[in-house]
């Protein structure tokens, strides 16, 4: 069924300037035609916007969809029915505040996918990385120190499994990619959340690196990495990792590397936020609590850096368990650095080029996926307004009326 939203004011995901009084008609599940004074297609559905602001669904390039505890070494523990439950929870609420489109960055499949597909779970689209990937002690390796297995190779958890070595590298990427991964995700600093590595460690050769790159490549697919050093980022950018995830802890040398490589820093303020905020609350450790503080001593000057220099800044946020509500934050978090139409751009048109989507997905415009926003107010003058629940009036995802409040 065809859908005419009329009545429209629109920010096509790039322009700073809103065009006022449009029409959109959308066919299918792409946008059709965007004009004045549009004819209504025999049989369409018509919305009235009311002068709303009409914007392209947000994109988090950085989620976790079965990230069901906020520390992920409990996430081993939850039996796989359950778990999958909880994902259908976590993914509506996302599309709920506006969210059309997700980026896993560990664990989710290609189960999780066909749930979405059919209807099963009323959700963003998904781009998946499949099982994340971390050397031995690394930060994907949510062993304990004190935890001892027969066979200390074999941890292969909800999130990440452990390979070491080119060959058992290039294996693993292949079988990722086999069951249906848009992109691979590789751990390559220390991390907050894991338990035996420090911030500063460096993780994987840069001949896995490059294997990994490599492989990826075989299926026009790309390295998304988890840096918090400028000297990680450094390493990913020279062995052509394409996404540097949180990007923490930067220098001049390192923005410069991203920035020469045309490559993407996807930082995500709001899980660091959130922990420093709650995380003793959630049972975290004092390392993890220490961690999270020392990264976030560094956060928005990085951010500051990258802005700075002009590179290619993704839209992220990294939540976990019952953060996740907080995922509309990360507006308010950049604004300290970013005015708001930069933020806007990030979550749709940039993150949308990041995903290989440009033109299909972060935009409106003709021939885009019908992915769209009826918002209250003006988050190109203010994003912070989409922290806000009741600011997301109407959700269009593909084409379908998911969240309409208009008439409330």
């Amino acid at each position: 069924m065809a859908l005419l939203l009329k009545n429209c004011r629109i920010f096509d995901g790039w322009s700073e300037e809103v065009a006022d009084g449009k029409s959109i008609v959308l066919e299918g599940n792409v946008i059709r035609e965007i004009g004045e004074g549009l004819s209504v297609p025999e049989g369409a559905r018509t919305i009235d916007c009311g002068g709303a602001l009409v914007m392209p669904g947000l994109i988090d390039a950085h989620f976790h969809a079965y990230g069901v505890e906020v520390n992920p070494a409990l996430i081993d523990r939850v039996p796989p029915v359950v778990l999958g439950l909880r994902a259908k929870q976590i993914l509506e609420g996302a599309l709920d505040r506006g969210f059309t489109t997700v980026r896993d960055a560990a664990g989710a499949d290609y189960a999780l996918a066909a749930a979405l597909k059919a209807g099963l779970i009323d959700g963003p689209r998904l781009f998946y990385a499949g099982m994340a990937l971390s050397q031995t002690g690394g930060h994907g390796d949510l062993r304990s120190p004190d935890h001892h297995d027969i066979c200390p190779c074999a941890y292969c958890g909800a999130l990440a499994t452990v390979v070491d070595g080119v060959d058992e590298m290039r294996k693993a990427v292949r079988e990722q990619l086999r069951r249906g991964a848009h992109q691979i995700k590789l751990f390559v600093s220390g991390g907050v959340l894991s338990p035996s590595d420090p911030i500063w460690m460096n993780q994987f050769a840069d001949d896995e690196i490059r294997v990994a790159v490599e492989e990826a490549a075989t299926r026009r697919a790309y390295v998304m990495a988890h840096a918090h050093t400028n000297e990680a980022v450094i390493r990913c950018i020279s062995n052509g990792v394409r996404s540097i995830e949180h990007a923490t802890m930067m220098e001049s040398s390192g923005v410069r590397a991203i920035v020469n490589a045309e490559a993407f820093a996807v930082p995500t303020l709001a899980i660091i936020d959130a922990i420093q905020d709650v995380g003793g609350k959630m049972g975290l450790t004092a390392s993890m609590i220490d961690k999270t503080r020392e990264v976030a001593s560094h956060a928005l000057a990085s951010l500051d850096l990258l802005r700075g220099a002009g590179a290619q800044i993704g839209f992220g946020t990294d939540l976990l368990g019952v953060l996740m509500d907080r995922q509309s934050r990360e507006f308010r978090l950049r604004r300290e650095v970013c005015s708001s139409i930069e933020i806007l751009r990030q979550a749709t048109s940039i993150n949308a080029v990041l995903l290989g989507m440009e033109g299909k997905l972060g935009t409106v415009s003709p021939g885009a996926m019908a992915d769209l926003l009826v918002v209250d107010g003006d988050p190109v003058a203010d994003a912070t307004l989409l922290e806000r629940p009741d600011t997301i009036r109407l959700v269009v995802r593909d084409g379908h009326v998911r969240k309409n409040l208009l008439g409330a």
